[in-house]
């Protein structure tokens, strides 16, 4: 079993990026060796029967669990829908498990329940089962929650992160930055000029309508932790090509844009909750960006680069006509973001 660089667990195990790239590839993969896990999928693909079944697990620590645009419970319905609706899945059930700190407010947890149950109602996806333990005061911070989904996939639509091909032209949905710089202001005590809101949304709706146009759509993911940068080197890499992207095409509202500068953070690496990536054929993909910007989700849907066969690294053309590598995200930018 290969050697993990560190023997303690640190914070960037979680980022999302190269140490938790390093964790997955040399601890958890060798141990859990199958072919399911092995496609590095945001859910694993399931043949039952006749049915094709969508699966996925994700856990919610953020921190503060109530922030602008959004809170723990509303962020764990759609980033469990968001997973499975990437692969194409018609989400259906999930299940939610909470851990729970010993002195935490019981109308907080109300409110954090009564989020889901709006997240739910709105999405028709129903929580179908549970689990609830409490940890002793100091042996938690204050709420986590688990959940599970599962969803039913088309037969004709096949979408993975490592069916990107040269030509490919690559889509994102809409400004990117957005959530992690609203949780930041909130746990920072940071104010603005204009508000920054989290793009906490559901997707699956926004992916149905893509597949309207066509089932030939190759990669899709959400660039939730380590950004859009970490999301694009992922593809990248299971798929064996290069990706060049263009700065000036890349939405990103003003005020992300200023307060990433005033903090020292690139937009690129910043998490994201209501966006997605799609690595389509340039045939499809004005088509799917015209039909991108109906849906209230991806209004600034935007054709940002395409993918190349050399070099097999993410290239971004910058503003002022340079090129520069962009790498996946290395260490902590923001912890407990999601």
């Amino acid at each position: 079993m290969a050697i993990l660089k560190t023997d303690k667990i640190l914070l960037s195990h979680g980022s999302g990026g190269k140490a938790s790239h390093e964790l997955i590839s040399e601890l958890f993969l060798p141990a859990f060796d199958n072919p399911f896990l092995n496609q590095l999928n945001d859910q694993a693909l399931l043949e039952v029967g006749d049915l094709r079944i969508a699966y996925t697990t994700d856990s919610y620590v953020i921190d503060p669990i109530f922030f602008p645009g959004g809170d723990i419970g509303k962020l764990s319905v759609y980033g469990t829908i968001n997973d499975l609706a990437m692969c194409g899945a018609t989400p259906l059930y999930i299940s939610a498990g909470f851990i729970i700190e010993e002195g935490f407010s019981i109308d907080e947890l109300r409110k954090v329940v009564y989020s889901m149950k709006q997240a739910s109602d709105l999405t028709g996806v129903k929580i179908v089962t549970g689990d609830t333990k409490v940890v002793n005061k100091g042996h938690a911070d204050k709420i986590f929650i688990n959940t599970s989904g599962f969803g039913l996939v088309d037969k004709d639509v096949n979408i993975s992160v490592n069916r990107a091909k040269v030509g490919d032209k690559i889509i994102i949905s809409g400004s990117i930055g957005d959530h992690g710089i609203a949780v930041l202001s909130k746990r920072e005590g940071l104010y603005f000029d204009s508000p920054i809101e989290s793009d906490c949304a559901p997707l699956s709706d926004l992916v149905k309508e893509m597949l309207s146009v066509t089932k030939c759509i190759h990669c899709l993911r959400d660039p939730t932790r380590g950004g859009l940068a970490t999301t694009l080197n992922e593809i990248a890499q299971q798929s064996g090509v290069g990706i060049m992207i263009e700065e000036t095409k890349i939405p990103i509202k003003e005020a992300v844009k200023a307060a990433c500068e005033f903090l020292g953070y690139d937009p690129l690496y910043v998490a994201n909750e209501g966006k997605l990536v799609a690595v389509v054929p340039e045939e499809y993909s004005l088509e799917i960006v015209s039909k991108m910007r109906d849906n209230k989700y991806a209004v600034d849907a935007q054709i940002i680069g395409e993918v190349v066969s050399e070099p097999k690294r993410v290239i971004l053309k910058t503003s002022i006509g340079s090129v520069r590598i962009v790498d996946m995200l290395s260490g902590e930018l923001l912890p407990r973001i999601c």
